[in-house]
């Protein structure tokens, strides 16, 4: 459990740079003991950390309430480990296998990484943070409802319109065609 007060929070969320300051090195005890216990090994778990206080930094306005700050903040040390293990133990099986480099994945086209960010950047805010939240950062639906106030149905109905708003938006720039796989051209 995080030992950090309510109003301590809530002054973080508004922006008060004191408040962050001292919610940062109230917390960072508490994550690392929390990361000792779900990362593989301790330099796993200090990474974890520096993500978790970096992402703490950067994205507490956008907390919906104080009870969700613990949560919020022992799923991003979880999402961090797991991504580090799953990271380390690709390069094992990697490595072993003398055919690497064939299997890495097709890099994805400048192009299309600019114009699915012009996509992403044109949603309305409402569909956008719903978006980012659920695809980008990897929160559950029931994680962005929370984080937005929202019922995990709305979320649901927003993420639908904003990939389907994404979607029109590629293939009016040539990316699919209209029966919706990719353009063979």
């Amino acid at each position: 459990m995080i030992r950090a007060s309510a109003p301590l929070i809530e002054a973080a969320c508004a922006g008060d740079e004191r408040a962050l300051s001292q919610l940062l090195r109230t917390c960072q005890p508490d994550l690392k003991r929390f990361a000792r216990r779900t990362c593989t090994n301790s330099e796993d778990a200090e990474d974890a950390v520096q993500v978790a206080l970096w992402q703490l930094h950067r994205k507490i306005g956008t907390l919906g309430t104080v009870a969700a700050f613990a949560t919020w903040l022992f799923r991003i040390i979880e999402r961090e480990c797991y991504r580090i293990f799953r990271r380390s133990a690709s390069k094992d099986r990697l490595s072993s296998e003398p055919l690497a480099d064939e299997l890495a994945a097709p890099a994805i086209p400048t192009d299309l990484r600019l114009d699915l960010t012009k996509a992403i950047a044109a949603l309305p805010e409402a569909y956008r943070v719903a978006l980012i939240l659920r695809d980008v950062e990897e929160l559950t639906a029931p994680e962005v409802a929370q984080s937005l106030g929202l019922s995990v149905e709305a979320v649901k109905s927003r993420l639908h319109r904003a990939r389907a708003m994404v979607r029109e938006s590629l293939m009016n720039g040539g990316y699919w065609n209209q029966d919706g796989g990719p353009d063979a051209a």
